[in-house]
């Protein structure tokens, strides 16, 4: 069947249609409510196409069709689709911040829960995004100390000796360790965290209830305690959500900024009438920018699969699916979910500054204009998960070339510039010959235990030229120093991935517009500069040394007065005979003239 065959016989029902070229690739996924009507729209000849839709139309060799009950069903599995296909003609969210959620590893025997900014198809359930960051942290401490499951990264598996760190403070019930709980109160907890996770308050509260009756009809006092005060907490939090909604302040506002083919947007979550974060995306590739159906875009990829839905979103446009997402939305939410487009007022002047942050940071990624040094740090920060803003980062590498003339360099990036008179070079002394981890300790080391002796501040990140190895010996050599560890962070070439030491499993990959990144390469780049240059000077030195002592009556004393004289190969080789003379005696620089005119 034909693809003209295959329009004229779909139905009129609602679904999901997929289009797709010769190849079978997917290129768009959209939702309609009459499939029929929907994609004969699309090769009527009647209509007038804009650039993108024409472009879709011209690929389009195949089409496939889900059919649904009812357009809700259709809006949620075109959503499904598109984030799991990706199609090149749908427009796909693109998040520049790498925002933390909560795992809960549902796959173990014993479920714990993990702060990640990576999802990986492990079995886990994740919760989140959480925003800001610290939100992620302060619910897996709430669930550590309410519930007992733990975040650490013992074998629950297999059985312990000693009994687990945080089982004394009551932060894990500590299963398969001496005095921990049965499997039973174990998977208790684990269900209660999962019910929190998932938003189920009430069903968690009534659960509790019950069960704090049942323990104390069994004279199990102790236990009855707990469950009270968990109910108790449980029924804070509900009232201080109540309080919420009734103030009704709980607003997300998204504004955004296009020049086709680039856009970038900005989404502004109020909590509590303040500002608590802001949510970057760009888009590089938007043939055509239809406002109200890029609004309606993100606004599906955002929230209906979100963990938390606001109030009231405010959007700068009016959506052709409002009514229905408004539906949607406030059936997961259990409330009202309002989408606006302000007018007038206090709303309307902030959507408007959310569209100017828009404009700015579309300017910012894509006129590539050089980020303000008081704002980097905290963005780096945020970039790569630390707890404070780098004002001071020393980035290390090394150079050799198959072992020989080993060498490593420190560059020092300080408040918003490179501070070229605090680089330091290291000649390795050791045998490492071709080992870049044993160099990297050795540099490292030294470095840093000269900076104790000498009683002064560690930098605020210290960065790795080079992949995970490399990051692993920095540690060590930082380690047997004792104390605690400054930040260590690498940026392997070439894939420009970069891992944080401790979460060597979730690498950072920021987007290759990122000034985050674009520092980051510039420091990297700034000490492979540095290093290579002295290797390149310490290479030559010691092959001219050593064709200058193959020279009869030359040996090391003259060489290096010859090299101290003139600092560099390029001098010595372009001097006359009259200044070498005024070195050695002339007969000998007679001849180390001679040798060299010949070398050259």
């Amino acid at each position: 069947m034909d693809l003209d065959e295959k329009v004229s016989s779909l139905p009129f029902e609602p679904g999901v249609y997929i289009f797709k070229d010769a190849s079978g690739t997917i290129l768009y996924i959209g939702k309609a409510q009459s499939l029929r009507h929907r994609v004969r729209s699309y090769f009527a000849g009647s209509r007038a196409l804009d650039a993108k839709t024409g472009s879709l139309v011209r690929e389009v060799a195949d089409l496939e069709t889900i059919v649904v009950d009812n357009e809700k069903e259709a809006l949620a599995l075109e959503n499904l689709l598109i984030k799991r296909h990706r199609p090149k003609f749908n427009i796909l969210l693109r998040d520049d911040k790498t925002y933390p959620f909560l795992r809960f590893s549902a796959a173990e025997k014993y479920p714990r829960v993990y702060v990640t900014r990576r999802l990986v198809q492990d079995g886990s359930l994740y919760f989140g995004p959480y925003f800001p960051h610290n939100l992620a942290y302060r619910a897996a401490k709430f669930i550590n100390k309410y519930f007992g499951v733990p975040s650490c990264r013992c074998d629950l598996s297999k059985p312990h000796n000693r009994p687990c760190p945080g089982m004394p403070i009551g932060r894990c019930l500590g299963p398969a360790m001496p005095g921990g709980a049965s499997d039973e109160r174990y998977a208790e907890a684990a269900h209660d965290a999962r019910l929190f996770l998932e938003g189920r308050r009430q069903d968690l509260a009534r659960s509790v209830k019950e069960r704090m009756a049942r323990a104390a009809e069994e004279e199990r006092f102790e236990l009855a305690a707990g469950y009270r005060d968990l109910l108790r907490t449980l029924q804070e939090l509900e009232e201080k959500q109540k309080m919420a909604a009734a103030r009704g302040d709980d607003t997300d506002v998204l504004g955004f900024h296009a020049e086709p083919p680039l856009a970038a947007a900005n989404l502004f979550h109020l909590r509590g009438g303040q500002v608590v974060d802001r949510r970057d995306f760009y888009w590089e590739d938007l043939e055509e920018f239809a406002p109200a159906e890029f609004a309606s875009s993100l606004l599906k990829q955002l929230y209906l699969d979100a963990a938390y839905l606001p109030h009231v979103i405010h959007l700068p446009v009016e959506i052709e699916d409002r009514e229905l997402l408004e539906e949607m939305l406030g059936e997961r939410a259990g409330r009202k979910v309002e989408i606006h487009v302000p007018q007038r007022g206090s709303k309307h002047r902030f959507l408007e500054l959310v569209e100017r942050n828009a404009r700015h940071s579309f300017e910012q990624r894509f006129r590539m204009l050089r980020p303000d040094s008081e704002a980097i740090g905290p963005a780096m920060s945020e970039a790569l998960g630390l707890a404070a803003a780098p004002r001071r980062i020393e980035c290390f590498d090394i150079s050799h070339i198959q072992g020989s003339d080993t060498v490593a360099s420190m560059v020092v990036w300080e408040a918003g510039r490179m501070k070229k008179a605090d680089y330091r070079k290291f000649l390795i002394r050791g045998d490492a010959g071709n080992d870049d981890f044993a160099s990297m300790r050795e540099a490292v080391g030294r470095r840093y235990r000269r900076i104790r002796a000498e009683g002064r501040a560690m930098p605020d990140l210290v960065l790795i030229d080079g992949g995970v190895g490399q990051l692993h010996a920095a540690a060590e050599a930082l380690a047997a120093l004792g104390g605690p560890l400054p930040p260590l962070a690498c940026i392997a070439k070439k894939e420009e991935i970069v891992t944080v030491l401790g979460r060597e499993s979730q690498p950072i990959a920021l987007d290759h517009h990122s000034p985050i990144l674009h520092l980051i390469q510039q420091i990297r780049d700034e000490t492979h500069r540095f290093a290579v240059t002295y290797h390149r000077r310490r290479r030559a030195r010691r092959t001219l040394r050593s064709e200058l002592e193959e020279i009869p009556g030359v040996g090391q004393a003259s060489a290096r007065k010859l090299l101290g004289h003139f600092g560099s190969v390029a001098n010595l080789r372009s001097a006359s005979l009259a200044e070498i003379a005024r070195v050695l005696p002339a007969s000998r620089a007679e001849l180390v003239f001679q040798r060299l005119r010949e070398r050259r």
